[in-house]
């Protein structure tokens, strides 16, 4: 079976969903192909259950829906959900599931993308042939746990952060959260509540901000340089919080404005963690050195036992494994190879999104980029 369209997406979270609807409006034929049995499966399947929008929600829109006027300025994961299906109506988007993409190549004499999928719903070949290609899958495709010498030896349980919901299970028992980005401190906060004993692997410098420091620095950028917002937002985050290296954190010498927009790294935003480190309710420690049966080894030399470790140590791409024709579109890693705003376009119609590492504040950009951009080609051909 071989079906034909003007534009292939392929991944419905929230960027698929995103470029879906910006083509719909200007009656682009389009068709969005998903592994799983539903859209947005990253929130709806694996995030944990306290998750809210670390963003105020004019932040988070995507493309032609504002969140309703009586929604709250950080939107919780059920709200999220129910604003995407939401969109997902509004929209007409209609995505395809159960459908792996096994491959997706370019077939230079008819000048289409030939996709290969795997029905995984009747274990079927489908075949799906489009003049412009979408590669939505994101930056979050697949969650990565480093390579830690013993791991393989550890006991008790271990698990990525994208299949952890809640501590309730973790009452009374040694818990080790192995990363300090914001999933990995409200993780810890979250075991911490609900009765564990929680420590957690602090490996490089963060910032710490409050969910207000973000929201005012994200304002003040419209108006003033980035330098100037880090200085005031740092000064702001040091009266808040103190010396951070006290409690077994430092500060990045870059500031969190400058380094969101140059690395992608974005500051902690505070839910509560740091009123247990200081308390000592929640432990830092040093990187891993190595594991050996229950007993974790770190970097300054203690060693302590544990009944379960989560990793929040972040996602990886997986478009390298069945994208054969990128034209130098990704690098080795699976992330774009040019830096914000270019990184989206690629050559012979093919466009990405969702890899800005601008969450959905970068998904919305993206998505309004790349369906301009494929109806002025359209425009051009007619």
């Amino acid at each position: 079976m071989q079906k034909e369209t003007v534009v292939l997406i392929v991944g419905a979270g929230p960027a698929g969903l995103a470029i879906s609807a910006c083509l719909n409006l200007q009656n682009v034929p389009n068709i969005v192909l998903e592994k799983e049995d539903l859209c947005a499966s990253l929130w709806k399947k694996r995030s944990y259950d306290r998750l809210k929008l670390h963003l105020a929600k004019q932040f988070c829109e995507l493309p032609y829906m504002p969140f309703p006027q009586n929604a709250p300025t950080f939107v919780s994961k059920t709200g999220f959900i129910q604003y995407l299906d939401n969109y997902v109506s509004h929209f007409n988007v209609n995505p395809v599931y159960h459908r792996t993409v096994e491959s997706a190549s370019f077939d230079k004499r008819g000048g289409k993308w030939l996709v290969i999928v795997r029905n995984t719903l009747f274990n079927m070949v489908e075949k799906y042939e489009g003049t412009f290609l979408v590669v939505a899958t994101g930056e979050n495709s697949e969650g990565y746990i480093p390579n830690i010498p013993g791991l393989g030896s550890f006991c008790g349980e271990v698990m990525h952060s994208n299949h952890y919901e809640n501590g309730k299970t973790f009452d009374g028992k040694n818990v080790l959260v192995v990363g300090c980005g914001n999933s990995g401190m409200e993780i810890a906060y979250d075991l911490s509540n609900s009765g564990a004993q929680t420590s957690i692997v602090v490996r490089s410098p963060v910032h710490v901000l409050t969910k207000r420091m973000v929201q005012l620095g994200m304002v003040l950028l419209k108006f003033v340089t980035c330098e100037l917002v880090d200085n005031i937002i740092l000064t702001l985050s040091k009266l808040n919080y103190g010396n951070l290296s006290d409690y077994g954190l430092q500060r990045p010498k870059q500031g969190p404005f400058y380094l969101k927009n140059t690395t992608g790294r974005s500051p902690v935003i505070d839910v509560g963690t740091m009123e247990k480190i200081k308390a000592q309710k929640i432990k830092v420690l040093p990187s891993i050195r190595k594991v050996n049966g229950d007993y974790i080894q770190f970097a300054n030399g203690e060693t302590k036992s544990f009944d379960a470790i989560v990793f929040a140590t972040g996602y990886k791409s997986t478009v390298r494994k069945w994208l054969k024709d990128d034209g130098g579109l990704f690098n080795e890693e699976g992330m774009p190879k040019k830096r914000v705003p270019n990184h989206w376009k690629g050559e012979n119609g093919l466009y990405c999104a969702g890899f800005s590492r601008g969450g959905l504040y970068g998904i919305s950009n993206d998505a309004k980029s790349i369906a301009l951009d494929i109806c002025m080609v359209l425009g051009e051909k007619k």
